[in-house]
């Protein structure tokens, strides 16, 4: 990657990694706390963690389209300031009804798909996939460093500590977008990194995608549940005060993280993607189920909360991965903007759905929902074809090709290891699916720019 390419992925990186902390700080703190709220209720608390993900769901893809007519940065600047004045409205709350908006309002600075297409427009296409990668990492970070220094921000200054930290993050990704994301020469609509109208229905009907999709929709659910009732289960079953809680999700996660790495290199490289999904599953399915019944046992419980962060670890990683996979190569983006979309629902599902259920059935209630559901996904995912390990190729065509573009097209798709092919005229660029073994680069010169490999 060159100096710009570079810079992007950092810049953006960071931005992503601010916002996501802001999010995620809150989980394994707000039940503690909510109970000296006024009119507080299980349902109201689990709402509460759960709000901001319907309003990123309802306005991740409208924004992404945005962002197409009046460029990347005025949207992104427009999300994380929206995302300040909600930090600050939780912040001042005085009761749950203030502080659920607050938390609708954060959810409203939906950037994500703004933040991709960004770093699609300031990358050259052979590089593309390294700064998405960059880009994406930061989430788990962002997740692991929020559930440490949330509960010892909050032990410092309380609950609104917690917004007033994610008010100054917000403003700190503003001067960074303002200050240090390089600006873009030029916008376009990418296949591959952003979400193209035009593709909604297809990707929306696409079989293999809709369970994808339930699929994502679940694991956020069962997380989104899970942090209603676990971080209670650690303080008043356990006898963990709140600022003991970072030396239980410090080992958890750093181990979890350090054992879910071979996992996904196993997927990946030897292509045993499909049967470790589904033993991640059911990884989640034993790990709930222990945890609903061994909710007064240490050593137990612990054991099984790693369980179920090696599983959710594997599945976060290798998801996007896989409906790339199945995405035909017209719809790559589109299919991962819904897919998105799926994730932010499924919190805001979680939240809600395990409130009412905490009322009615207990702490054991909401883990055994967690069970419940990922079976439900398991039954799912058994039925997902066996993903083709085709590598993506993005390129820039040369004149000579541009000028009879349905000729080209054929001709790209007679190319030996080429199994998918499709041209944006309005980028001048190819995108193709090859099997890598069959595939020769030196095919393609006749129709690239010099500087396209």
């Amino acid at each position: 990657m060159n100096t710009i390419e570079k810079r992007t992925a950092v810049s953006l990186a960071a931005i992503y990694a601010v916002r996501m902390l802001g999010l995620f700080m809150i989980l394994p703190v707000f039940t503690l706390y909510a109970k000296n709220i006024p009119d507080t209720t299980p349902f109201l608390i689990g709402l509460t963690i759960g709000i901001y993900g319907l309003s990123q769901a309802m306005l991740q893809i409208p924004l992404g389209l945005l962002s197409d007519k009046i460029g990347r940065k005025p949207v992104i600047v427009g999300g994380l300031l929206v995302f300040a004045i909600g930090s600050v409205v939780a912040a001042i709350s005085t009761d749950i009804g203030m502080l659920i908006l607050g938390r609708a309002i954060q959810g409203s600075g939906a950037i994500a798909a703004a933040t991709m297409a960004l770093a699609a427009d300031l990358t050259r296409e052979q590089h593309r996939a390294k700064v998405m990668a960059i880009i994406g990492m930061t989430i788990g970070i962002s997740f692991s460093v929020a559930m440490i220094i949330g509960p010892i921000i909050s032990q410092w200054g309380g609950l609104s500590a917690i917004f007033w930290v994610t008010t100054a993050l917000a403003l700190i990704g503003i001067l960074l977008i303002l200050l240090v994301v390089p600006n873009p020469p030029t916008l376009h609509s990418h296949r591959d990194a952003g979400i193209i109208k035009g593709y909604l229905l297809s990707a929306l009907r696409n079989p293999t995608l809709i369970r994808m999709n339930i699929g994502v929709f679940i694991l956020h659910l069962i997380l989104s549940a899970n942090f209603i009732v676990i971080p209670t289960v650690f303080r008043d079953n356990l006898g963990f005060n709140t600022i003991e809680h970072w030396k239980i999700y410090l080992p958890v996660l750093l181990l979890s993280f350090i054992l879910s790495i071979p996992l996904i290199i196993l997927a990946e490289k030897y292509q045993k993607i499909k049967p470790l999904f589904i033993s991640s599953v059911t990884l989640l399915i034993l790990a709930q189920t222990v945890m609903g019944f061994m909710t007064n046992t240490l050593l137990i419980l612990l054991v099984a909360f790693l369980v179920f962060f090696i599983g959710f670890n594997f599945l976060e990683a290798v998801q996007p991965s896989l409906v790339a996979k199945y995405a035909s190569v017209n719809n790559k983006g589109t299919a991962m903007g819904i897919f998105s979309t799926a994730q932010f629902m499924g919190s805001f599902m979680g939240g809600s759905l395990g409130g009412f259920i905490l009322t009615y059935w207990g702490i054991r209630g909401v883990l055994f929902l967690g069970a419940m559901m990922a079976t439900l996904w398991l039954l799912l995912a058994v039925g997902l074809p066996r993903p083709k390990f085709y590598q993506s190729i993005i390129f820039k065509l040369n004149k000579t090709a541009l000028e009879n573009p349905k000729q080209t097209s054929l001709q790209l798709s007679q190319v030996t290891g080429v199994k998918e092919s499709a041209l944006s005229l309005e980028e001048g660029t190819a995108y193709l699916k090859v099997d890598k073994d069959l595939f020769l680069e030196e095919a393609l010169k006749p129709y690239t720019q010099s500087s396209s490999f």
